[in-house]
C-alpha cells in the first residue's frame, strides 16, 4: 500500500508539471520573447524520456526521472525569483517537483523494501 500511495505522489508530481508547463506558457502567461509552442516544446519534450517507464512503474525509470526532476525544481526557483507576475505559476512547478521528488525516493525504498528476501 505504501508503494502505492508514493508512486502515486511521483505521478501526481510529474503530470503535474507536463500539464502545468502547458497552461503557464500556452494561456496564463505566454512568453515574450519567444513563442509558446517553441517554449512548450523545449521545457516539455524531455519530460517524454521517462514516461513510459513512469507509466509502468518501473523503479530503475523513477530514479533516473527524479535527476530530470531537478532541473524543473530548478527551473521553477529560477522563474520565482526573476518573474514577479508569474511568481505563483512557478512556485507550484517547485511544489510539483518536490511532490516528484519525495514520492520518487519513497518509491524507490518501498519496492527495494519489498523486493529484499525475509
Amino acid at each position: 500500500m505504501k508503494a502505492r500511495l508514493c508512486y502515486a505522489l511521483t505521478l501526481l508530481g510529474y503530470l503535474g508539471i507536463m500539464v502545468l508547463l502547458v497552461a503557464w506558457y500556452g494561456w496564463l502567461a505566454p512568453p515574450q520573447v519567444f513563442s509558446a509552442p517553441v517554449v512548450i516544446s523545449v521545457l516539455g519534450l524531455p519530460l517524454f524520456l521517462v514516461l513510459r517507464g513512469l507509466l509502468h512503474a518501473r523503479p530503475r525509470s523513477v530514479a533516473w526521472s527524479l535527476f530530470l526532476s531537478l532541473f524543473y525544481f530548478t527551473h521553477g526557483i529560477v522563474e520565482a525569483y526573476s518573474d514577479s507576475q508569474a511568481r505563483w505559476l512557478a512556485l507550484t512547478e517547485v511544489a510539483l517537483a518536490l511532490c516528484w521528488i519525495t514520492g520518487g525516493i519513497l518509491y524507490i525504498r518501498a519496492t527495494k523494501r519489498a523486493a529484499e528476501p525475509s
